[in-house]
């Protein structure tokens, strides 16, 4: 991830927050402060010293569009937005007239912050300022203003509230209303399917150019992102989403920019990359979201419940479909091995192959045992379980065998899968109890190894 030196604040620019309130390097692993609705605005000293809500809008080489862009979403915040606000203008590396204009605009307006940026990339702005602000919410817009105004207010609301821990507009909502061109309406859907199919993401729009978080929860999630580009809204979404943060969609009227200076194939290209990258880093468990488990201490989940046991359900759903796949998956290696081998060598090398994949799939899906911390221990426990499977397996081949002398293929193969559902019985209660115990799975470590984060 890379880190912006060279940050420079224009006029009504604070410097950064202390060490004690900074998001760090992430090492603070503690819970998240539980949700609170935010005061209403205070008197004017206050709201000028500490906004609620910090809007940044992001720019490159916008002499243009800047000066009607802030003064017309500053006249909007003045008249409607109950709370205290800031705007900060976030260039990036311009070399046009921008910075002048974003000096200007500082020195005009009241609530107005100009940030000057050496390098371009508009993730590295969001984290840059974002990072720095004192603001309880954090949001941003597109210096275009494609977005109607009237949906900033329900945008933050609920982070306002304290019900939700980001937010973000939607323009494939199916009450939003959106002008643009085909192609861009393709690209948009192509890409959303994409997230939707390779990354599981249940969020409707990551691209849309207005979003809003609560700092603390950006604390602890921007040291995880890696992208500085276009790819940032996404990642930041994904990592939110799989750690079980709220994401609340605002649908949105959407006026697309004709003018926009926005390469779509390149675009394209990184956003493809980054679901790559991020989608492998899921599925070896290198992103450290245990950070993030249990995030505010309101959480009704964490509630100590007398004589209730939890857990169990969804345990045994994700063992049961996990045990489907793993046995279809060991009897197709049975009847693969035993064309060349005996029944009892078919049925050791099937089971053997099948119990490792199905030690891995239950650590991660079924008790919740992310990263590779007691991997090894966990697979060699899992390797005893498997022993006990195997007893019981070849055991029943062996009875057969002897009971009917040259058993039928499919004799075997029945044989098999009943004496796997006693196994499996044994093999659920072990994991359990024994390889994967409650307490270790509801309590991630409070340290977890170098290899687990980035």
């Amino acid at each position: 991830m890379t880190t912006d030196s060279s940050l420079r604040s224009g006029p009504g620019t604070s410097g950064r927050r202390s060490s004690s309130r900074d998001g760090g390097d992430g090492g603070d692993h503690g819970r998240l402060p539980g949700r609170e609705h935010l005061p209403v605005r205070q008197s004017v000293a206050a709201a000028s010293a500490v906004p609620v809500l910090d809007v940044v809008v992001p720019v490159h080489n916008e002499e243009k569009d800047l000066h009607p862009c802030v003064v017309r979403l500053h006249g909007h915040l003045a008249r409607t937005f109950p709370y205290s606000f800031r705007i900060t203008v976030a260039d990036n590396a311009s070399t046009d007239t921008t910075p002048a204009v974003a000096a200007a605009l500082a020195a005009e307006l009241p609530g107005v912050r100009y940030v000057r940026l050496e390098e371009k990339g508009r993730g590295r702005a969001l984290r840059t300022v974002w990072s720095a602000s004192d603001a309880p919410v954090l949001a941003y817009m597109d210096v275009d203003l494609s977005t109607d105004l009237n949906a900033l207010l329900p945008l933050v609301a609920p982070l306002i509230s304290g019900h939700s821990d980001l937010a973000i507009g939607s323009r494939l909502a199916r009450s939003s209303r959106v002008v643009r061109g085909t192609k861009r309406e393709f690209i948009s859907r192509a890409y959303n399917l994409i997230l939707r199919s390779s990354l599981a993401a249940g969020f409707s729009d990551a691209q849309c150019g207005f979003k809003a978080i609560r700092r603390e929860v950006a604390e602890r999630l921007l040291p995880m992102v890696e992208d500085s580009g276009w790819f940032f809204d996404t990642e930041l979404l994904v990592l939110a989403e799989r750690a079980g943060l709220r994401i609340h969609e605002v649908p949105v009227d959407w006026v697309d920019d004709p003018d926009s200076t926005v390469h779509i194939v390149r675009t394209a290209t990184e956003d493809l990359k980054g679901v790559w990258r991020v989608g492998r880093a899921l599925a070896v468990g290198a992103l450290p979201l245990e950070r993030l488990a249990r995030p505010f201490g309101d959480d009704p989940r964490d509630r100590a419940l007398t004589g209730v046991e939890r857990r169990l359900a969804r345990q045994l759903i994700g063992f049961c479909a996990v045990g489907v796949l793993s046995t279809l998956f060991y009897l197709a290696l049975y009847s693969l091995f035993r064309l060349g081998v005996g029944p009892q060598f078919a049925n050791g090398g099937a089971l053997l192959v099948s119990a490792v994949a199905n030690t891995a799939a239950n650590r991660r899906l079924t008790f919740g045992v992310r990263g590779r911390s007691g991997a090894f221990r966990h697979q060699a426990q899992g390797l005893v379980v498997f022993a006990i499977g195997l007893a019981l397996t070849s055991g029943s081949l062996a009875a057969l065998g002897a009971a009917s002398g040259s058993p039928s293929h499919g004799t075997e193969l029945a044989v098999l899968i009943t004496a796997n559902l006693a196994a499996t019985v044994l093999r659920f209660l072990l994991l359990r109890a024994w390889v994967f115990p409650a307490r270790a799975c509801s309590e991630p470590d409070s340290e977890p190894d170098s290899e687990d984060v980035r």
